[in-house]
């Protein structure tokens, strides 16, 4: 009781706070909102929603079932969860098997806990060329985040007892006939048409990254805001010891914690850090991306809350992907960047060829803020015809 009494207490002081900044900040805040929604409709909204939608017309369709049962004898050895996780899940479609029985509260905790990753449009586009201004950088931090996950992945398959069912299920072998069978069941059960089917998809994909986008603009102006109150530079004091104990630059400890709270920024403040090496960025970088940041983890409870899946194995998961990332980071340095990208180069300095033909990174990332506001405001009308037309009918 005097626990719940005390969190009360300090998220009653926390909200005004903020509250109160807002009207002493107005202008910060309001440019802090600006970049959080470019971010998101630029960026965010066009490159997900095509993912979520297609994610759910398969999971309608059956086909998640039918992968499920051909990667049964894979995934479970490996990460003991079943078939279904070598979807590429995440929090959203994690939380949607949950809810049809495909997962145990057990198997969703481990599966959320290494699928849900940076898109890679946001590692090569916004990071190593928005940002660092170096296209090969990006492959490095793409193989340390997602060599990362799959670190994680292995770890958390030690997590929560092993039930019955996981012990019948490690007896599967691989099956078309049964993976067949499953996609036609699947279909079956489902039984809507592919309009209402497709319908649904939009409707459902659209509601998510609405609440994602108040999520990003939400706390790029609480990142803003804790900035200005000199939080961020209070809570950099105690990182600036670890970093001198790792010999990294203390002027990285705002970045850092900056990138705790929301990757973007973190990011993007470590790349303009003067004193820091490249190396060192990377690997900053590198647990910035891994941790995902508390708006990320904000979004990501608040689909799990619809569940019973606890949020407690997803945050301790998204700590050790960060150890992970970084150590990978400074592992494939030598190896992968400097062997084949010559000698360590200063962060805004641009290769020639970047120039001369630029890159695929840099030309996707271009076209997306484009004509990411052109597909964010097309989709947008679509989901509230789609709305105004099933109000109608009822």
């Amino acid at each position: 009781m005097f626990r719940s009494k005390l969190k009360t207490i300090f998220l009653s002081i926390s909200v005004t706070i903020l509250a109160g900044s807002l009207i002493f900040y107005p202008q910060e805040s309001l440019d802090a909102s600006i970049r959080g929604l470019n971010m998101w409709w630029e960026i965010v909204f066009p490159s997900l929603l095509p993912f979520f939608i297609v994610s759910e017309m398969l999971i309608g369709f059956g086909v998640v079932k039918f992968i499920g049962v051909l990667l049964e004898p894979l995934m479970r050895p490996l990460f003991k969860v079943p078939g279904v996780g070598g979807f590429p899940a995440g929090a959203k479609f994690t939380a949607r098997l949950r809810e049809e029985g495909q997962l145990t509260r057990i198997e969703a905790e481990r599966l959320v806990s290494f699928t849900n990753s940076s898109n890679p449009l946001f590692i090569f586009g916004a990071v190593s060329v928005g940002f660092f201004y170096n296209p090969h950088l990006g492959v490095i931090l793409a193989l340390s985040h997602y060599l990362g996950n799959i670190c994680v992945g292995l770890i958390m398959r030690f997590y929560g007892k092993e039930s019955h069912d996981e012990t019948q299920a490690k007896r599967k072998k691989f099956k078309i006939r049964s993976a067949l069978s499953a996609l036609h069941q699947t279909r079956l059960k489902d039984n809507r048409p592919i309009g209402k089917l497709l319908g649904d998809a939009v409707n459902s994909s659209i509601q998510t990254l609405l609440m994602v986008g108040g999520f990003i603009i939400l706390f790029s102006v609480i990142n803003k805001i804790l900035y200005h109150l000199h939080i961020t530079a209070t809570l950099a004091k105690s990182v600036e010891v670890l970093l001198s104990a790792l010999s990294f630059p203390e002027m990285l400890s705002i970045p850092f914690i900056s990138g705790l709270f929301e990757i973007t920024l973190g990011s993007q403040l470590t790349s303009q850090n003067p004193d820091a090496t490249l190396l060192q960025k990377a690997m900053i970088t590198s647990f910035i991306l891994a941790f995902s940041g508390f708006s990320v983890q904000a979004q990501v409870a608040s689909i799990l809350a619809q569940t019973d899946i606890r949020f407690k194995p997803f945050f301790m998961a998204r700590i050790l992907q960060g150890i992970f990332a970084s150590l990978f980071a400074l592992i494939l340095w030598k190896p992968v960047y400097l062997r084949f990208n010559g000698n360590e180069q200063p962060s805004n300095a641009l290769p020639v060829s970047f120039f001369e033909y630029g890159s695929w990174a840099d030309h996707l990332f271009h076209k997306m803020i484009v004509f990411g506001p052109i597909i964010t405001i097309i989709s947008l009308l679509v989901y509230v015809l789609i709305l105004f037309s099933r109000l109608k009918k009822q």
